[in-house]
């Protein structure tokens, strides 16, 4: 009997040490799940900044993944998309090599601050964007220039941060009726075709001044598509054009109404779908031969400083009753010192050429 008492004692105290051996076993495993779930969720805020290609041909093979990429490697990125050479290896398997003899007809990355991501109905590709850093595509565009001079091709970089927009060779013929001063975008507003006719503003108001610099951007977009419409010749010769944007209207309605008020929320949904029809028009102009990329960005880490002055450069004239620093008007009298900023460029690759310089 005490054997047997005994024998049955240190059974029961085995299976006691089991049981909580097993409760033991499951209360860690669901610890270190639930750290791991933290762990992906400190990763996901890290990385909310993306690179998402909206649109691109079937020779542009784009990988759906969760590889990021960094912020100072996309002006690579978009050299390799449009067939050039760069001079270090992108080793992101995010984009794989196309076939030697075709290149898209266009590329057009549009950059959008003060998000960190859009909510866009149907996309190529996204990928997590890190080292959120500025960046230029002029290297890109001095590539168009060096090895397509003789065809002028279509450059067009709009920097609304940098009070600059920039045109070169055929964008001329196209955009020159493209409002960029605030005196010209806020009589565009109230003409035929003013974005402000089919958006649904909701909360935005046609009365704030930071409403309307985020809807001229929205403007903005909307008439580089229609002027491209009249000119669409001009986006089936050999030459590859090159479109670079820098939207910051989000940035500012964050700034003065917070992202979490009623405004912010109906500018990044207008945005979304702006953008979503911006970039199946222009593949669709560009004969489906177009690669458009979105960048957004909450901000970026560090201001971008140029290291030599734009190409062309014109005398700011700016409002000084303006909080946004918003330019009544241009100055396109460059031709005298057109031959001391051509950054290295040839006269013949740079002219015809203007620069307009404005602030939003």
């Amino acid at each position: 009997m005490l054997c047997s008492a005994k024998t049955s004692g240190q059974l029961t105290v085995a299976v006691r040490r089991r049981k909580m051996s097993v409760t033991t076993c499951r209360t860690m495993k669901a610890g270190f799940t639930f750290a791991f779930a933290l762990c992906c969720l400190a990763l996901a805020g890290v990385r909310g900044d993306s690179f998402t290609v909206l649109q691109a041909p079937e020779f542009v093979s784009f990988q759906k993944g969760d590889w990021p990429v960094s912020g100072e490697k996309v002006p690579d990125v978009v050299a390799l998309t449009m067939g050039f050479s760069i001079e270090e290896d992108l080793l992101w398997p995010g984009l794989q090599a196309g076939p030697l003899f075709q290149r898209p007809r266009a590329n057009v990355l549009v950059v959008v601050r003060g998000v960190d991501s859009l909510a866009f109905p149907q996309t190529v590709a996204s990928y997590p964007l890190e080292n959120p850093v500025p960046f230029t595509l002029d290297s890109v565009a001095e590539t168009v220039h060096s090895l397509f001079s003789e065809y002028t091709p279509v450059v067009l970089q709009l920097a609304p941060s940098e009070e600059r927009l920039y045109m070169l060779g055929k964008a001329n013929a196209v955009f020159e009726d493209l409002p960029v001063t605030l005196q010209q975008i806020r009589a565009r507003l109230s003409q035929d075709g003013s974005v402000l006719t089919s958006l649904p503003l909701n909360s935005l108001s046609r009365n704030s001044e930071a409403d309307l610099l985020f809807l001229s951007e929205v403007q903005v977009l909307h008439d580089i598509t229609a002027l491209l419409q009249r000119h669409r010749h001009l986006a089936k010769d050999f030459s590859p054009d090159l479109y670079s944007l820098e939207l910051s209207g989000l940035e500012e309605l964050s700034r003065l109404y917070g992202k979490d008020s009623p405004q912010y929320r109906d500018a990044t949904a207008i945005l979304a779908s702006v953008l979503q029809k911006f970039g199946e028009d222009m593949y669709r102009l560009y004969g489906n031969r177009a690669v458009v990329e979105v960048v957004t960005v909450k901000t970026f880490e560090a201001p971008l400083t140029r290291k030599s002055r734009s190409i062309l450069e014109s005398k700011q004239i700016s409002n000084p009753g303006s909080p946004y620093n918003l330019a009544y008007k241009y100055n396109s009298d460059y031709a005298d010192d057109q031959s001391e900023d051509q950054d290295g460029l040839s006269p013949a690759i740079a002219t015809p050429a203007a620069s307009l310089q404005f602030s939003w």
